[in-house]
C-alpha cells in the first residue's frame, strides 16, 4: 500500500502481513496490532493509543513519539533518528535504533542505540530502561 496519513484515526484494527509506504501511518489510532508488517515512512504512530507492533520491520525518521501504550515485539528499527520522543513504550528491537529522544517511560531493549537523548528538564530518565547489547538478545527472537 501507498499513500499518505494511511489509517489515521482508526479504531480496533489488525493489520498483518502487509507492505505499508506512508506518511504519518497510524496517527491518532487506538488499539491497533501490526504483526509481519514493513512500514516505511516518516511520523510513524504519532499520537497513538495501545499501538502494538510485532515482528515488523519500520524504516523511516522519527517514529512513534507522542504514543501511549506502545508495545514493539521482536522489530527491526532502519533509518529510525529521535524515535519514542514522549512516549509510553515497552519495545525489543532487533538490530539497532539510530536515536532515542526523551521516552516518558517504560523499556526499551535493543542490539545498539547510536544515540540517546534524556533532556531532565523534559523527562525524568529514571522512568525508563534502557538496555543494549546481549540482554537484548535474551529477550529478541527475531529470526
Amino acid at each position: 500500500m501507498t499513500g499518505k496519513y494511511s489509517f489515521q484515526y482508526v479504531e480496533n484494527a489488525v493489520i498483518r502481513n502487509s507492505d505499508l509506504h506512508t506518511k504519518d501511518a497510524f496517527w491518532h489510532s487506538k488499539n491497533v496490532t501490526v504483526e509481519d508488517c514493513v512500514i516505511r515512512g516518516e511520523y510513524l504512530g504519532w499520537y497513538a493509543k495501545n499501538l502494538k507492533l510485532i515482528r515488523c520491520k519500520i524504516i523511516g525518521t522519527q517514529p512513534l513519539c507522542y504514543c501511549k501504550g506502545l508495545i514493539l515485539e521482536d522489530c527491526i528499527m532502519e533509518q529510525t533518528d529521535l524515535s519514542f520522543e514522549n512516549s509510553e513504550v515497552h519495545a525489543t528491537v532487533c538490530g539497532s535504533i539510530d536515536s532515542i529522544k526523551n521516552p516518558i517511560c517504560g523499556e526499551i531493549y535493543a542490539d545498539a542505540i547510536g544515540e540517546i537523548i534524556m533532556e531532565t528538564d523534559r523527562i525524568d530518565p529514571s522512568r525508563t530502561k534502557v538496555v543494549c547489547g546481549p540482554v537484548s538478545k535474551a529477550v529478541c527472537v527475531c529470526a
